[in-house]
C-alpha cells in the first residue's frame, strides 16, 4: 500500500521536525513506507545520512536487512532478460571471430605450455586465473577461439548485471538501468569483450564487482569473507585492481562509518599491498621485455604530459567513439592542443572536488574513473598511453554519472510536461542504438588478423607495429610489393625494429631476390641476436646455395637459442649428411 496525496504532503512539510517513528505514527503507516518514498525522492546521500540520524546501528539502512538477490532476481527478471539480449545481439558477430594479434602467440602457438597444469601455479599467481581458463578451455574443446572468447562474453554480461544491481541499491532504479544499458552496448568496451587476449580484464573486472557487490550487501562475516575471495580472484586475474581497494574505503567513508568498520577494509587493502609488492619486483622484467621483444625504448615520462592526455582521450572515447583502435599511436600534438587538453583536464579535478560538497554520489563514480585508470598512468613507459582495454573498468564511472544526468532531466521534465519526458526516452534510445550499430560495426574488425590490421592502420598510421602487421595481411593476400611497403614503413618509425627486417627478409626471399634476404635477416640478428627464425632461414638459404657448413652454422645457433626445437634438430641432421 502507498501513500496519498496528503500523506506525502504531509511528510514534506514535517520531516525536518519529526523523526520517521512520529511521522508513521501521526499518519498511521509503517516506517518502511515511509523510507521506501524518500529513497525514492531522494539522493541517496541525503537518504542515507538522514536514516543513519534515525535509525539505530553503524551501517548505512540499505544494509540493515538481508539482500536475497534470487528475490531480487526474479522481481527483476524482464530487465536482466533485456540487458542479456542485448549484449547477445551487439555481440553475436564476433563470436565466430578467429585468433587475432597477440591471441596467435599466446594460445595458438603455445598450446603445450598451455596444457601444463603446473604452468597455472605461478610462484607470483599473477595471471593464474586467466591460465586457469586456458588450460581448461584447451582440454575439454581444444583451440577453439569461440570457447576462449566465450568467457569474455559471459564476463561481460555479469559485470552488465552486477552494476544494475549495485546501483539498484545504492542509487534509483532508473540510474541502475541506463548506466547498465550503457556498459553493455558501449563500443570502445569491444575491445575487452571480443579480443581474447583482453581476458584478464573482462575477469579482473567481473570478480571485483563481484566482491564490490557482496561489499555493500554485507549482513555478516560469510557474505564479508567472499568479498574479501573475490578480491583475491580480481588481483590474480590482473595486476590493475591493486588501487581499488581505495574504492571500498571511499565507498565506506560518505555511506558507511568508516570509523567503526576500518578494520573490515583492511583485508582489501593488505591484499593489494602484497600485490603491489609482486608487481613492483617485475616492473624490471617488463621494461627488458619491451627493449628486447617490442624494440621500443621504456623513456620516464612526464605525468604532467602523459596523465591529462591519457584522461582526456578517454573520456572522448566515451563521449564520442569514432577512432576505436587496437593501438592508440597518434599521441603527438602541438603546444597550442596539449594547453587546451591540460585547462579541460583541470576542469575535470576541479568539477570532482566540487562534487565533494554538492554530489558525493557524483565525486564517488568520478573517482572512481580515476582509481581505476590509475594503474596505466605510471610514467615508467610501461603501458600504452591510451589502450581501450585500460579503460574497461573505469568507463562505469562515467557511464553512472551519464546516468544520473539523464535521470535529474527525467525528473525536471516529468514535473514541467509529460512530453519532456517521451523527448528524453526518444533522445537516450538513438544515443543506445548509435552505440549499438557502432560496437556491431567495430566486431567486424576483429574477425580475422587481416580485417583487424587493415581496420588498425586507418586509424593509427604510425604505429611500427600496426604496418609489421598489415605487411604480413599483404604477403598472405599474394601482394610482396605491399608488404614490402608497409614493412618499410616499419622499421622507418623504428630502425631497431627487427621482427619487421626478419619479415623483409622472408618477402624478399619469396620475389627470388635472395641478397636483399639476407641482408635483412643479418639485419634482424643484429637488432635481436635471439631472433632464431632468421638463422633457420639463413641456414635454408645457405643450404639451397649448397654452402652445407655455413648452413650447419646458422642451425647449431638457431638451436643454442631454441636448444628444444625438434624441426631445428631435424634439420641439423639432414645438413651435416651433406657435409663430405
Amino acid at each position: 500500500m502507498g501513500l496519498t496525496s496528503k500523506q506525502k504532503e504531509y511528510i514534506h512539510k514535517n520531516i525536518k521536525h519529526f523523526p520517521i517513528e512520529t511521522l508513521a505514527e501521526n499518519l498511521d503507516v509503517e516506517q518502511e513506507i515511509i523510507k521506501k518514498y524518500l529513497k525514492k525522492i531522494w539522493r541517496l546521500e541525503k537518504y542515507n545520512k538522514y536514516t543513519r540520524n534515525n535509525t539505530p546501528g553503524d551501517i548505512p539502512e540499505n544494509r540493515q536487512t538481508d539482500f536475497v538477490f534470487a528475490e531480487f532476481f526474479q522481481k527483476n527478471l524482464f530487465i536482466f532478460i533485456g540487458l542479456f539480449f542485448l549484449i547477445f545481439v551487439i555481440y553475436f558477430n564476433s563470436l565466430g571471430s578467429g585468433f587475432v594479434s597477440d591471441d596467435i602467440p599466446v594460445i595458438s602457438g603455445s598450446t603445450a605450455t598451455i596444457k601444463n597444469f603446473s604452468n597455472i601455479l605461478d610462484p607470483s599467481l599473477l595471471g593464474s586465473l586467466q591460465r586457469f581458463f586456458h588450460f581448461t578451455i584447451v582440454s575439454l574443446f581444444g583451440l577453439s577461439p569461440f570457447f576462449f572468447r566465450l568467457i569474455n562474453v559471459i564476463s561481460h554480461i555479469g559485470s552488465v548485471f552486477l552494476i544494475f544491481s549495485i546501483l539498484s541499491i545504492i542509487s534509483k532504479k532508473r540510474i541502475a538501468v541506463f548506466a547498465a544499458i550503457l556498459f553493455a552496448v558501449h563500443p570502445v568496451l569491444t575491445e575487452t569483450v571480443v579480443w581474447i587476449s583482453a581476458m584478464p580484464y573482462a575477469l579482473s573486472v567481473f570478480m571485483f564487482l563481484i566482491s564490490f557487490f557482496l561489499f555493500i550487501t554485507r549482513i555478516n562475516k560469510k557474505r564479508l569473507f567472499a568479498s574479501y575471495f573475490f578480491f583475491f580472484l580480481a588481483l590474480i586475474a590482473s595486476e590493475k585492481i591493486i588501487p581499488l581497494f581505495l574504492i571500498f574505503i571511499i565507498f565506506e567513508f560518505i555511506w558507511g562509518n568508516l570509523k567503526n568498520n576500518w578494520k573490515k577494509l583492511l583485508p582489501y587493502a593488505g591484499l593489494s599491498f602484497i600485490w603491489a609488492i609482486i608487481y613492483i619486483s617485475k616492473i624490471g622484467q617488463r621494461m627488458a621485455s619491451i627493449k628486447t621483444e617490442e624494440y621500443q625504448d621504456t623513456n620516464i615520462h612526464s605525468i604532467f604530459v602523459q596523465i591529462p592526455i591519457a584522461i582526456i582521450n578517454y573520456l572522448k572515447l566515451l563521449l564520442w567513439p569514432d577512432k576505436l583502435s587496437l593501438y592508440h599511436t597518434e599521441m603527438s600534438f602541438s603546444s597550442g592542443t596539449y594547453i587546451f587538453m591540460l585547462f579541460i583536464f583541470i576542469l575535470f579535478l576541479a568539477a570532482i572536488i566540487f562534487t565533494w560538497k554538492k554530489n558525493k554520489t557524483v565525486f564517488f563514480w568520478l573517482s572512481f574513473f580515476l582509481i581505476a585508470l590509475s594503474p596505466t598512468l605510471t610514467p615508467l613507459g610501461v603501458s600504452w598511453i591510451v589502450a581501450e582495454r585500460y579503460v574497461y573498468l573505469g568507463s562505469i564511472g562515467i557511464f553512472v554519472v551519464v546516468a544520473i544526468f539523464f535521470n535529474w532531466v527525467w525528473e525536471k521534465a516529468q514535473e514541467k510536461n509529460e512530453k519532456y519526458k517521451h523527448a528524453l526516452v526518444a533522445l537516450f534510445v538513438i544515443i543506445i542504438l548509435s552505440l549499438s550499430i557502432r560496437t556491431i560495426i567495430r566486431g567486424m574488425d576483429w574477425k580475422n588478423e587481416d580485417t583487424l590490421w587493415i581496420a588498425t592502420a586507418k586509424t593509427s598510421p604510425s604505429g611500427q607495429v600496426i604496418h609489421n602487421n598489415l605487411g604480413d595481411v599483404y604477403a598472405r593476400q599474394g601482394n610482396p610489393e605491399k608488404a614490402v611497403e608497409e614493412f618499410k614503413k616499419a622499421v622507418e618509425i623504428n630502425p631497431r625494429y627487427a621482427d619487421a627486417y626478419h619479415n623483409l627478409g622472408n618477402t624478399y626471399r619469396d620475389m627470388g631476390k635472395i641478397d636483399l634476404a639476407i641482408e635483412n635477416y643479418q639485419k634482424a640478428l643484429e637488432f635481436n641476436p635471439r631472433l632464431w627464425q632468421s638463422y633457420q632461414n639463413l641456414a635454408a638459404i645457405s643450404f639451397n646455395q649448397g654452402d652445407f657448413q655455413k648452413a650447419s652454422e646458422y642451425i647449431e645457433q638457431a638451436l643454442q637459442i631454441d636448444p628444444q626445437n625438434k624441426n631445428l634438430q631435424e634439420n641439423l641432421q639432414v645438413i651435416r649428411g651433406k657435409i663430405p
